[in-house]
């Protein structure tokens, strides 16, 4: 690798993921999900897990290759299996304080030309088993963290142009970027960049604004906020009162829509990766929060089996708000890969909504979430609609808009 320092830098990242990512807790047991891919940079978290005071590391590993073996040809009738023994073991690692980290590589293409139903099979039964678990993150009740790896595929996704081996290395310069690891001090410059994002969560809290207006090329769209809502950004904490970054890198202020309460047409400003496939250049429309209709350039089969998942599915989960200026928009890379996208541009989530979202959301459950107005779902599936031409507005109680977004940047 001829990225100056690259073994450093890799122990720089190995320690964000473990110091700020999960925030390992002298004690607590971490369970590093990854692919074999990502084996060097595992090996490194697993070292500063324990150095920071880990009882046990556990990781599992996956591999595209396999994945896609099974879905090419494996018994039709194996995608309707619950995965009833992964999801036992990972609801009693959770519950028993355990801390998740997730190590992502995979090709954005990886299931291209499978079939939906396979797909969305694997999906239904997959959600049902880890449904507790989807629960219990969704409330904050333990921490979790994803962070990326460059796999070869997905670096020649990213860099077609480039000659075959230097993708990987300018895929690994990007992420080095996106996680700040070109400071001089990484750990400090992201708990900067924590309290500048919690300062732009902290003013719209205290507008308490009824609904959002979001104008662009393609795009009008109204979205109700629900009583109670709560503005959260990067940091979150636990049910032990320990700070975890779910996302790194991550760049978005969010809350959680009124699942009825969204209405008008909004279209995509960059490619989704879904489950192995792009789905690309989409438009929705929305009356009183339900998609009642869809289409797209490419992939819209996909798209369909997406919002057919479930019920839950046909609705909005999540409002985020990201500068079209942040780092990651600017460095002008498509990453094929939503933890980057999203940070990128402003986005929608079709889904689940996160409970933290709503004030004591924590501490309901699913029938309470759903009183209140919050959107439950196998699903949670962020999708980039900003760009440097939307602009957003506040709408107060008295129906006047304040600019909270113009053309792009923050109006406040």
């Amino acid at each position: 690798m001829a990225i100056e320092n690259f073994q450093e830098k890799l122990q720089k990242y190995a320690e964000l993921a473990v110091k700020i990512g999960v925030n390992v807790q002298k004690g607590q047991t971490l369970v590093v999900n990854a692919s074999v891919d990502s084996a060097e940079l595992v090996r490194l978290i697993v070292k500063k897990a324990y150095e920071a005071g880990a009882r046990t590391v556990k990781v599992n590993w996956s591999d595209d290759t396999v994945t896609r073996l099974r879905y090419d040809m494996a018994a039709e009738e194996s995608f309707l299996d619950e995965p009833k023994w992964y999801a036992g073991e990972m609801l009693e690692l959770v519950e028993n304080g355990a801390a998740i980290l997730h190590v992502i590589s995979s090709d954005p293409d990886l299931l291209n030309g499978v079939s939906t139903t396979r797909i969305t099979n694997h999906q239904k039964t997959y959600g049902a088993a880890m449904s507790k678990y989807r629960a219990l993150q969704m409330a904050d009740k333990f921490s979790w963290s994803i962070v990326a790896v460059p796999s070869q595929a997905w670096a020649a996704k990213v860099f077609p142009d480039l000659p075959q081996d230097k993708q990987v290395e300018a895929l690994w310069e990007a992420i080095f970027r996106t996680v700040r690891l070109d400071q001089p001090d990484p750990v400090a410059a992201w708990r900067e960049h924590i309290k500048n994002l919690s300062e732009k969560a902290d003013y719209l809290n205290s507008k308490r604004y009824k609904k959002l207006h979001y104008i662009a090329p393609g795009t009008d769209l109204s979205i109700e906020l629900p009583a109670g809502h709560i503005w959260v950004a990067a940091e979150s904490i636990n049910a032990k009162g320990n700070t975890f970054l779910a996302n790194m890198p991550t760049e978005e202020v969010f809350t959680a829509p009124l699942k009825t309460g969204v209405n008008g047409t909004v279209s995509s400003t960059k490619p989704l990766s879904y489950n192995g496939n792009i789905i690309d250049r989409f438009k929705l429309t929305f009356e009183n929060g339900r998609i009642i209709d869809s289409s797209a350039e490419v992939g819209e089969s996909v798209l369909k089996h997406l919002i057919e998942l479930d019920e839950g599915s046909h609705y909005l989960g999540e409002v985020a708000l990201v500068p079209h200026g942040s780092p990651i928009s600017q460095s002008g890379i498509l990453f094929y890969n939503t933890l980057f996208d999203e940070n990128a541009s402003n986005h929608l989530a079709i889904g689940n909504a996160y409970a933290f979202n709503l004030e004591g959301g924590k501490a309901m459950s699913k029938e309470e979430l759903n009183a209140a107005g919050l959107n439950s779902s196998f699903a949670h599936e962020d999708f980039m609609v900003g760009s440097g031409e939307m602009d957003i507005f506040g709408v107060t109680e008295d129906g006047s808009e304040e600019p909270i977004f113009k053309q792009g940047a923050w109006a406040f």
